[in-house]
């Protein structure tokens, strides 16, 4: 979406509020007034289902309220192969008329009219006087038609009227476009996040279990269900998003796995107010930084060290902190590793966070991250508690 159209949007949105709250106190000036709240309104009814996709159920859904803008007696939307989606409305005899100018919407990217000398008709008492077809796009491409039937004669203003909603149903799509777009880019990052885990850990953790199965079955096995449970959440299909008392519940099975290994060389320090234990962030977004303190921070420290998590509630925000005092690195070479991670393989974890931060909130939400050669590491993450959209 270009920022014109974010701003338009923007515009909008702001429009609508004050007007919601000038009606709420019954203090419109004019009958204008009142009328582009009406039409704000109505138009704002529709959305939700746009935002969805282009789909029979959201066609199905939007129509009703487009309808009311247009006043005429039916609308259809069709997909990019001029099939109908979904019918508001009479004269659906009209649908083959419909379809055809939607095939020529389609192949032309302009606006097709039927008026009343060219209409054909046998049905009864039928008023079509009228039709408009109108593409509907997203990112450039058409991607299906919407289709206003009319009654009266088919005017220029109508006409206007018609392409404007067909180009507000196209922005709307085109949001649910970005939307899916962006889910897909987190669906793959947290695939590629997966496929880090394995070489890094998975290795160690089972070689690690099978020291301990003539020395100690009974530990070993207990580090067998953590390690199973681990994976299962690790490898989870369910959904982008948890929440952070999921996720820390996942990081103790870690550290339990990590410190069979290490043994008292690494330690480990939570300090978490529970009201933040609800706030929803992006799956496996703080494993991959104690995994990284883990590796980087402590590993090579020869009497190891401790990781602290500190999570606390700053209002409209959870901050959370995961520090460790390993030993540490050059903020310039860290920068050069994080820009190479999906080359180099250093550090990928990190990127990886940060970019999925910075998708679902935007990008004042990345990683902020602080660190000197000995002084170790403290990596800063903050979560707004609600964002739309983003839910467990």
């Amino acid at each position: 979406m270009t920022a014109v159209s974010v701003a338009l949007l923007a515009l909008f949105v702001l429009t609508i509020a004050v007007l919601v709250i000038r009606n709420r106190r019954n203090k419109f000036a004019t009958p204008l007034e009142k009328a582009t709240f009406g039409t704000l309104h109505t138009v704002a009814l529709a959305a939700p289902a746009l935002r969805d996709g282009l789909s029979p159920r959201s066609a199905a859904f939007a129509l009703p309220y487009l309808r009311t803008l247009l006043d005429t007696c039916a609308l259809t939307m069709t997909d990019k192969n001029a099939n109908t989606l979904a019918w508001d409305g009479d004269a659906d005899q009209h649908e083959p008329d419909v379809r055809a100018l939607a095939e020529q919407v389609i192949s032309t990217g302009r606006q097709q009219v039927l008026s009343h000398g060219n209409l054909r008709c046998d049905h009864p008492n039928c008023e079509v006087r009228g039709i408009f077809v109108v593409p509907l796009e997203s990112d450039g491409k058409i991607i299906g038609t919407l289709g206003a039937l009319t009654t009266s004669t088919a005017g220029p203003v109508l006409m206007r009227a018609t392409a404007e909603v067909g180009r507000y149903v196209s922005s709307q799509l085109e949001l649910a476009e970005l939307d899916e777009s962006r889910a897909r880019l987190n669906r793959a990052e947290v695939r590629a996040l997966r496929a880090q885990i394995s070489p890094h850990f998975v290795y160690n953790a089972l070689t690690t279990i099978a020291s301990f199965i003539r020395t100690d079955p009974n530990r070993a096995r207990e580090l067998l269900i953590e390690f199973a449970d681990f994976t299962r959440y690790s490898f989870r299909t369910a959904g982008e998003f948890t929440t952070l008392a999921e996720e820390l519940n996942n990081i103790h099975r870690y550290i339990r796995l990590e410190k069979a290994r290490f043994g008292d060389r690494l330690n480990i320090k939570l300090q978490v107010a529970p009201e933040v234990l609800s706030v929803v962030l992006p799956f496996l977004a703080l494993q991959p930084l104690v995994e990284n303190a883990v590796r980087h921070g402590l590993a090579n420290k020869p009497n190891g060290g401790t990781i602290t998590i500190t999570a606390e509630n700053a209002g409209a925000e959870c901050v959370i902190i995961v520090e460790d005092d390993g030993i540490g690195m050059d903020p310039a070479r860290l920068h050069e590793d994080l820009e190479d991670a999906h080359m180099s393989g250093a550090h990928v974890g990190l990127g990886n966070v940060d970019d999925r931060m910075r998708s679902t909130f935007g990008d004042d939400f990345g990683l902020v991250v602080d660190t000197a050669p000995g002084a170790g590491m403290k990596i800063t993450l903050r979560i707004p508690k609600y964002r739309a959209g983003v839910r467990a």
